[in-house]
């Protein structure tokens, strides 16, 4: 296993385990020295589920592999049915 250092992951590309293009890793997230979670910056149509915000916050139990780029589960995305007043409170 190749451990990565936090500033490796930066601007790394983010995709859905769909193969969907989510965004990029702008900013990790640390809670007692350990990761809680990753900001990402979102680009293309992804923007439209979570109502025009510029990113949201991944918690790190979403994050399925990271290497050249980030997996994340597509169930941390918002749900387009859903009500997004639920759903805020991983906006950034």
């Amino acid at each position: 296993m190749r451990v990565k250092k936090i500033t490796d992951v930066l601007k790394i590309k983010v995709f859905t385990d769909s193969g969907d293009f989510f965004g990029e890793v702008e900013e990790v997230n640390l809670n007692e020295n350990k990761i809680d979670g990753w900001r990402i910056r979102v680009d293309g149509s992804i923007m439209s589920l979570i109502g025009g915000a510029r990113g949201v916050i991944i918690p790190h139990k979403f994050v399925k592999a990271i290497s050249d780029v980030m997996i994340i589960n597509k169930a941390a995305l918002p749900n387009p049915d859903s009500d997004f007043d639920d759903a805020s409170d991983n906006l950034m």
